[in-house]
């Protein structure tokens, strides 16, 4: 069987390993398992019940197809409801559950969606108060049993639908839209990138040698949301291989699952690896004595370690005992058998990849959009395919180049169709012979490794005419373990400042532990000197690894984290600039008042 379509993946797997585990979910306290066999049936069985609703597919072209929208976390029904809608000849168009309803309705009403499943109660009142703005949905769906709406289970496979969905299948091709991911930009309405089968296959296909270390019916954990195609492509890398896939039961749970399924891999986002760093110091900062001592001996070796560079053997022999006493529990933490950690969406710091690496957790970072479905780059496991630093070499059969002012231009069969009913936009960033504009800027490093320095619109000048790039300076003050968010501000300024959210776990742990007396409160903590003190050290470490003009001058400390529900990022994690500007444009011209530099 020809791997062409998303779902024959499936298909083969039922075939080759019937009894093999696909999917799996914790349902209360129990993993449940569904195999290869059973993952087809259902997916078959749904979308012969789709068709006998009336869903009609003609021609398979974006405007003639049905949109089907989910709204869900990751559960093994999305994979199911997924695998359906593709066999119905539909396209898929998943909703983050974060999203305003005003997006919601936004998306919803330009798609023209008729079908929409939710997860839970939780999602489906979210979103109840839309509805009456979303002239085409005739049909709602929830996956858990919610009194007044119809449960997915009602619907039935019919003799009818069976054929339907056959005749369908056959005519769908490589080129037919299988799915409309909308892009929550940090400016402007959300866009639909149209992703074809060939877009996503493609990128199975060429990813998939990178996991050689993964056997079949071995294990992967899965939390990152679905709706991003970063998850949803490495599913069909996982099926592909023939790994089970079992669904974290939530964020705050990860720590346990991790444990309980012992994955060979999973993938994350820079800001969860912090946070897995973060709780796993604090406990080191908890240790007393010899314990104490040789944990952080531990860490200060993980930070010198490069995997070209192995260092002196006096080194290697230290970072083998560090294996031995205290990195042995990194991994047990992480479940004991993880061999990779498949990093996306935004920079990780060097710091941690150095440090985890040393552990022996394999740290493979990544670039890509969801233009581009989505890796273009990404480190390999082994060591002369990796570089700390850079996001690796050129996916097999991707084609990329850097623009004269170093935009990062990329072509391929990953490539998007363009965004849907948005031909402007699609002309602006695909040129005519293929090639996507990134909006990223990059260089590269010994000439086969892409390294991004930062994004196009997100350059400023300063108003002495000096550019500089944010991102840089902010992922490398992230570093600090007392700087949990940052975001650079200075275009058509004098000087560079920072908006700053500290890790007020960090400091409370190490100013109480100075014996100093702190108040609970974060608006009140942040104006205490010693907290400003200690930031500006954070400042004037990293200070040096920048050019003057882009040094930061001034800081201001916030009391609240920024996150996806208040609005600041994006469901990618990305900040909105623009809306950090406008909501903090008081103390952004604080910090510029009186015109001097120093703070």
């Amino acid at each position: 069987m020809q791997q062409q379509r998303l779902f024959d993946f499936a298909d083969i797997q039922a075939a080759d390993r019937p009894g093999g585990v696909m999917l799996a979910s914790k349902i209360n306290g129990v993993w449940q398992t569904i195999s290869c066999k059973e993952v087809k049936k259902r997916s078959e069985d749904l979308a012969s019940g789709l068709l006998s609703l009336g869903i009609r597919n003609k021609e398979l072209v974006p405007e003639q197809q049905e949109k089907i929208a989910i709204c869900s976390q990751n559960r093994p029904e999305w994979i199911i409801t997924d695998l359906a809608v593709q066999r119905t000849g539909a396209i898929l168009t998943p909703i983050y559950p974060t999203v305003s309803p005003q997006d919601f309705a936004f998306i919803l009403n330009e798609a023209e969606v008729k079908i929409i499943f939710f997860a839970s109660k939780e999602l489906y009142d979210r979103f109840q108060p839309a509805f009456k703005d979303i002239p085409s949905l005739k049909h709602i769906y929830t996956f858990d049993e919610l009194p007044g709406v119809d449960n997915w289970n009602v619907l039935k496979p019919t003799p009818d639908g069976d054929a339907q969905r056959d005749e369908v299948c056959s005519r769908i091709t490589t080129e037919t839209i299988a799915t409309i991911i909308y892009t929550s930009g940090t400016t402007g309405a959300p866009k639909g990138v149209m992703l074809c089968h060939r877009n996503i296959v493609s990128n199975v296909v060429d990813s998939a040698p990178l996991f050689h270390f993964a056997r079949k019916d071995d294990r992967a954990l899965s939390f990152l949301p679905l709706n991003h195609i970063f998850e949803k492509m490495i599913t069909y890398v996982y099926i592909k291989g023939g790994l089970g896939i079992y669904y974290a039961e939530s964020m705050d749970t990860i720590g346990d699952n991790l444990k309980e399924v012992q994955p060979m891999v999973f993938t994350c986002v820079p800001r969860l690896l912090e946070k897995v760093y973060e709780k796993i110091m604090a406990k080191g900062l908890a240790l007393t004595g010899i314990k104490r001592g040789l944990f952080f001996w531990a860490v200060e070796l993980g930070k010198k370690y490069d995997n070209v560079k192995k260092g002196s053997l006096g080194y290697r022999l230290q970072l083998w005992l560090a294996n031995k006493l205290i990195f042995n529990k990194w991994r047990e933490a992480l479940g004991g058998r993880v061999e990779a950690v498949v990093s996306g969406s935004a920079a990780l710091s060097e710091k941690l990849i150095r440090i985890f690496s040393a552990a022996q957790i394999t740290v493979m970072e990544g670039y890509g959009l969801t233009e581009t479905s989505p890796v273009i780059s990404v480190n390999h496991l082994e060591s002369e395919n990796r570089r700390i630093g850079t996001v690796g070499p050129i996916l097999k059969n991707v084609q990329v180049k850097l623009a004269e002012d170093g935009e990062i231009l990329c072509k391929g069969n990953n490539v998007m169709v363009g965004y849907y009913k948005n031909p402007e936009a699609t002309a602006k960033e695909l040129t005519s012979d293929g090639w996507f504009h990134t909006g990223d800027i990059g260089v590269w490093v010994e000439e086969r490794f892409l390294k991004i320095t930062d994004r196009k619109k997100e350059m400023f000048k300063t108003s002495g005419g000096k550019y500089v790039a944010p991102q840089a300076i902010e992922n490398k003050m992230r570093e600090s373990p007392y700087i949990e968010q940052m975001m650079v501000v200075g275009p058509g300024r004098k000087f560079v400042s920072a908006l700053i959210v500290p890790n007020y776990g960090q400091i409370r742990g190490k100013l109480k532990g100075e014996g100093k007396s702190l108040p609970d409160d974060n608006a009140a903590l942040i104006k205490e000197e010693s907290v400003i003190k200690l930031i500006q050290q954070q400042i004037d470490r990293y200070n040096p690894e920048f050019g003057h003009v882009e040094q930061v001058k001034k800081f201001t400390l916030l009391p609240s984290e920024w996150t996806v529900d208040n609005g600041i990022l994006t469901p990618k994690l990305s900040i909105r600039r623009k809306m950090v500007e406008e909501k903090y444009s008081k103390e952004i011209e604080a910090m510029y008042a009186d015109g001097h530099e120093t703070v």
